[in-house]
């Protein structure tokens, strides 16, 4: 097995602060954004948009973009979506959420837009 790597986050340093899913990875393309949107609707999960500022990125509940997106099939309406919560918020971070009806919980999570880190 290799070695195991260490992410050096740091509370005084924000920049180094990871989120969510993918936070670990490269950041992604949009086309690897907008598959991630695709598998969320192709396993019947809820789209959803969220946002807020990055000093509460890690201790607060995000803030809901309107309601989620019941019943939405359309990769194109999401990522729409989630580019007005960045417009009407440009210094916010924004994440996409994918909520599993089944399991009652959240399916992913990962952020499309980054806010500015202060």
């Amino acid at each position: 097995m290799s070695e195991m790597q260490n992410y050096d986050s740091r509370v005084s340093d924000p920049s180094s602060r990871k989120m969510e899913t993918f936070s670990y990875l490269p950041e992604m393309s949009d086309e690897e954004i907008r598959t991630q949107v695709q598998y969320i609707v192709n396993n019947g999960w809820q789209p959803a948009i969220e946002h807020t500022e990055p000093e509460n990125a890690m201790d607060h509940f995000w803030y809901m973009w309107k309601l989620p997106m019941f019943g939405e099939t359309d990769v194109d309406a999401v990522l729409g979506e989630a580019k007005k919560a960045h417009e009407a918020y440009p210094e916010h971070h924004v994440k996409v959420v994918g909520y599993d009806p089944f399991a009652q919980s959240q399916g992913t999570a990962f952020v499309v837009y980054r806010g500015p880190m202060k």
